[in-house]
């Protein structure tokens, strides 16, 4: 095709105007309409045969005409094409309009006028997707870093009153022996009203909920209010709309997510949807606290077992032995209160109690004639009674639960110098445990009676194992050792 045989400028660009919907004026400077091309804005313009000739402000919308001649005017102080954005009500409706002016010869402009709400629209789904995105990360964040569930309660409410735009909202939970809806947590309330909340299954909007495990929605409490609801605390908060959302988890049914707003509420179904997830995670921060309280319940019963079998397996060895009875319990008391001086943990203390509990469990497998022989012990009886650590560890060590507590059945004969039993051990290779209680062991030793002798006097003793500081015993710890018992006991 030749080139005088295609359309003139004027037809193309008419043709390109024609090809979108656009909204198109062709004003002079005072904002008089010159020309238009109608697009699909009808909102936006009085009928067409009265368009020409008119100024803007008697076409479009007063919010939209004062916006295009702000425009206007600061289009002449800069004389480029301009972009605005603006949104207007109508019929109840927001709409959103890029606006675009584009100066043109004489003073004249064209002003552009695009529905942008339909993007407008998808661009806010998708910023309030986000959010609601990065409002879960918050609770999970918050449920799993977190053993406190009030903390993690109050974090979920305060993500259901931000994201859905509600006034209030609470939880309450299902007490699993009463079977009784109890308050736990809230936000946005102006009275107490809600937190001596108590309802049975099947009573009240929560309780429906629990019953028949599905959202309770009021759209106007005026017309039904029951219950703690009808009374003036609760009218003082002046809520209009309620849903009541069952949390359930695992198939079991933990409480109920109570929404209250202060006006009419018209929710759409990704805000249905939204709020359904959000009492989802409400339910498992409640089901994580109760398996955490029902794994520390377990765990301690089963602490609870083993320290009575501890304590089991302790007496039998001081109903076979008599002359030591009552020793266990006071090197148990003693050594607890030294390691406190050293400033242990909590969970060496544990462990020193165990132990020292512990600490003479292998002379269960010593003949009774040698253990409790009345007189004095032949070498080779000494012998035999220095096994016992070697039995303590044989019988301890196949169980984990005691190989922190190990060291003191093992190695409290051990000394400072390396001519301990049984393994000949010196200094700091002797375990901190079996160190602290082997001064403690020695010293209530040489202050009981023993059927071969009478008890020392507790300054005797004192000298002694003062004298042992650097032999028998760790200086430095023995030190702490007679302070201890100096302050206990002070000599006069």
């Amino acid at each position: 095709m030749s080139l005088e045989h295609l359309p003139s400028a004027l037809t193309q660009l008419n043709v390109i105007f024609q090809a979108f919907s656009d909204l198109l004026f062709i004003v002079d400077h005072q904002g008089v309409v010159l020309d238009y091309k109608a697009g699909d804005a009808a909102l936006l313009y009085s009928p067409l045969e009265t368009v020409l000739g008119k100024h803007l402000e008697d076409v479009l919308p007063k919010e939209m005409a004062q916006v295009v001649s702000g425009g206007m005017q600061r289009l002449v102080v800069g004389g480029e094409t301009l972009p605005l954005e603006y949104s207007i009500k109508l019929a109840d409706i927001e709409y959103w309009f890029e606006v675009r002016l584009v100066p043109l010869a004489q003073a004249n402009v064209i002003v552009i006028v695009r529905d942008i709400t339909r993007h407008k629209n998808a661009e806010e789904k998708v910023q309030r997707q986000l959010k609601r995105l990065a409002a879960l990360r918050t609770i999970d964040l918050a449920i799993s870093s977190s053993h406190d569930l009030n903390l993690a309660l109050s974090v979920v409410l305060t993500q259901v009153t931000a994201q859905l735009n509600v006034d209030a909202a609470d939880v309450l939970l299902l007490n699993s022996q009463t079977h009784i809806l109890e308050f736990a947590n809230g936000i946005g309330f102006h009275t107490d009203a809600l937190q001596r909340t108590h309802l049975s299954i099947g009573e009240g909007y929560a309780g429906m909920a629990v019953l028949k495990r599905e959202v309770i929605n009021v759209p106007n409490l005026k017309h039904g209010k029951t219950g703690f609801l009808n009374s003036q605390n609760f009218s003082n908060e002046g809520f209009y709309c309620y849903y009541g959302i069952p949390l359930i988890a695992k198939g079991r049914v933990l409480g109920v997510l109570e929404i209250f707003h202060r006006m009419p509420l018209a929710p759409d179904a990704d805000w249905l949807e939204f709020m359904e997830t959000l009492a989802g995670q409400a339910a498992i921060a409640v089901e994580n606290a109760i398996l955490l309280k029902e794994l520390q319940r377990a765990n301690f019963d089963l602490t609870l077992a083993y320290n009575t079998t501890i304590e089991g397996w302790s007496r039998a060895l001081d109903l076979r032995d008599r002359d030591t009875e009552g020793h266990t319990q006071r090197v148990t008391n003693l050594a607890l209160k030294l390691a406190r001086r050293l400033g242990l943990s909590e969970d060496d203390l544990i462990n020193i109690q165990r132990g020292a509990i512990l600490h003479d469990i292998g002379k269960m497998a010593i003949p009774d004639s040698i253990l409790l022989k009345p007189g004095p012990l032949a070498d080779n009886e000494w012998h035999v009674i220095r096994q016992h650590p070697r039995y303590a560890y044989e019988l301890l060590s196949p169980i984990s639960y005691l190989s922190q507590a190990l060291d003191i059945p093992h190695y409290h004969h051990e000394k400072w110098d390396g001519t301990g039993y049984p393994h000949g051990l010196k200094e700091n290779q002797i375990p901190l445990y079996a160190r602290l209680f082997g001064i403690i062991d020695v010293y209530d030793a040489l202050t009981s009676n023993r059927p071969y002798r009478p008890a020392w006097p507790k300054q005797k003793a004192i000298a002694y194992i003062r004298e042992q500081s650097g032999k028998h015993f760790d200086p430095a710890i023995t030190l702490q050792f007679l302070e201890m018992v100096e302050a206990d006991n002070p000599i006069k």
